[in-house]
């Protein structure tokens, strides 16, 4: 029997892609005004099958709505998934960058720790940029 945070990081893996679509369509909405297929295989840069496949199943699961050579639109369960996952990103992106990471690395560091952060691990991060590091208590 695996162990739960064997669990917990499987689980983390699936919801990864439809939260980097979710965030890319909402971004190419705000860009753009619309999002269609051929945004998501340039931003991804992955094949037209690939962002089908990967289009159909948030469909399937209620994030998106599209039809064939429709924009792609996210539905208000999939806004509330981009914008979590927009914050995560930012905080954990903000919070790497406050300890001395580079800009640079912090970009691409945090596309993976936004997935795989606990909500107790982000809330502390977000302290941290709020307040500073928490003074160490006496046992």
């Amino acid at each position: 029997m695996p162990s739960r945070k064997y669990q917990r990081t499987r689980s983390d893996h699936a919801s990864e892609v439809a939260e980097d679509y979710v965030e890319a369509i909402a971004d190419a909405i705000a860009d753009a005004g619309v999002c269609r297929a051929m945004d998501l295989v340039s931003h991804f840069d992955v094949t037209h099958a690939t962002v089908s496949k990967t289009v159909g199943r948030l469909q399937r699961d209620g994030l998106v709505e599209t039809s064939p050579y429709q924009p792609i639109t996210l539905t208000s369960k999939g806004k509330r998934l981009a914008t979590k996952s927009r914050r995560r990103h930012e905080v954990v992106k903000s919070f790497l960058k406050r300890i001395g990471v580079s800009e640079s690395a912090a970009a691409i560091d945090s596309e993976g720790i936004e997935h795989h952060v606990s909500d107790e691990t982000l809330a502390a991060m977000k302290q941290v940029l709020d307040s500073g590091l928490p003074m160490k208590q006496i046992d």
